[in-house]
């Protein structure tokens, strides 16, 4: 664990090298391979382009207009679990400044886009809205999860839903300050459809194992079968990216990739849900049509929702300006305190 303390302007991220470790793995790989029980530990750490945020533009948008003010504190590479391949998952935790009249505080969990293939927790852009939320008063888990071609369906959802669990066990409660009755999600993309489902799955009280008790998404292809990218004019590229996620050729129906229902947030809404706070862009490349087709599902089954559509073609925290950020602060806030 690496904490670094936020002074003004953009966060440094700070990495986390398990050297000792793997040291130790490496020195009774000889011995440990010939029982057939050996796993080889690896973090996920995509590099170069694959680290990028999803928002493709270099102009200064949505997130990237925010600053974030001095005070704020920044754990970086905490591991949250391990799983049976050897992949280590890790996150970063932001803190708000302390305040001795503040004995726990509501958490969101930020889960980054790019495809479920692509993107970092800790790239400028996702560091960014990290540091937003703490800025808000919440305690932020930015999270890594498995990605494309490693892992597909249902490994990123499993991942972030563990994320939930461990932010909830006593020792995480103690060590941030957190109430483990209001945890909400947020995610833009992929990380949208990963919020959403965090949302939508499961049943009962929403301050109990990987339940959430708000979500906040933008620009998340939520609906992925193969009916509704057609109904919503989805690009080839996007059916293909939904294919791979999925494991399924492009355009197969439900009864050739059923995965496809219990990956779509859309095919999983009942009343039991949190409240949602959904953001679009009117000419994106996620078309409109999935979050108009969301927001009416939730709207059937009781579900407390709204819809902010804004104008432009920008994309998941690239719609994330001053103008959408103190919306979705005061939806977060009414919800999770």
């Amino acid at each position: 664990m690496t904490s670094t303390r936020i002074t003004g302007g953009s966060g440094i991220r700070a990495r986390r090298i398990v050297a000792a470790a793997l040291a130790a793995i490496a020195a009774i790989t000889g011995v440990v391979a010939l029982s057939g029980f050996h796993t080889q530990l690896r973090e996920i750490d995509p590099t170069g382009p694959d680290a990028a945020s999803e928002v493709a533009s270099a102009e200064i948008i949505g997130i990237r207009t925010f600053t974030p003010p001095a005070g704020l504190d920044v754990e970086a590479d905490l591991e949250y679990g391990t799983r049976e391949d050897g992949t280590l998952l890790t996150l970063d935790v932001c803190l708000p400044a302390a305040d001795a009249l503040v004995q726990q505080r509501p958490a969101v969990v930020s889960i980054h886009g790019g495809s479920w293939a692509r993107g970092d927790k800790a790239n400028a852009d996702w560091r960014n809205v990290c540091l937003w939320l703490a800025s808000e008063g919440f305690v932020a888990a930015s999270v890594n999860y498995r990605l494309v071609p490693d892992a597909r369906f249902p490994a990123a959802i499993d991942d972030v839903a563990l994320a939930v669990e461990w932010l909830r066990r006593p020792e995480q409660v103690e060590r941030f300050g957190i109430d483990p009755a209001r945890i909400g999600a947020f995610g833009g993309s992929a990380g949208g459809n990963l919020a959403a489902l965090l949302g939508t799955t499961g049943e009962g009280p929403l301050d109990e194992g990987s339940r959430v008790a708000a979500v906040a998404e933008l620009s998340g292809p939520v609906g992925l079968s193969a009916a509704e990218l057609a109904a919503d004019g989805a690009s080839p590229w996007l059916e293909g990216i939904v294919g791979e996620y999925l494991g399924c050729d492009p355009g197969a129906g439900l009864d050739a990739c059923p995965q496809s229902a219990d990956a779509s947030p859309t095919s999983r809404v009942d009343p039991s849900d949190p409240p949602f706070f959904i953001g679009h862009a009117e000419q994106e490349v996620v078309p409109l049509g999935q979050s108009q087709r969301f927001i009416a599902t939730l709207g059937a089954a009781g579900v407390p929702a709204q819809l902010v559509v804004v104008p432009g073609d920008a994309h998941s925290i690239g719609i994330l300006d001053d103008a959408l950020r103190p919306r979705v602060a005061a939806f977060l806030h009414a919800h999770l305190g």
